[in-house]
């Protein structure tokens, strides 16, 4: 099982219609975002793909933020 949970409301592919997609993931044990360029080393987005990315990343670090703030249980 991966300690990476994707953001399943970010839908972001390639203008070009190629099948590239970006994917951001919050690491649930430590708080680290991964975005992921998928199938490429580059992805060329439309403005309201680029506003969903940026979105997503905005909920990955309240995500991070929570899970790094977290009361220890210690």
């Amino acid at each position: 099982m991966s300690a990476y949970s994707s953001d399943p409301d970010l839908n972001a592919y390639d203008v070009t219609g190629n099948g590239t997609e970006v994917d951001i993931a919050t690491n649930l044990l430590n708080g680290d975002i991964r975005l992921s360029i998928l199938w490429t080393q580059e992805i060329l987005l439309s403005a309201e793909a680029a506003d969903q990315v940026a979105d997503a990343l905005r909920r990955a670090a309240a995500q991070s933020r929570s899970i790094t703030t977290a009361p220890s249980t210690d």
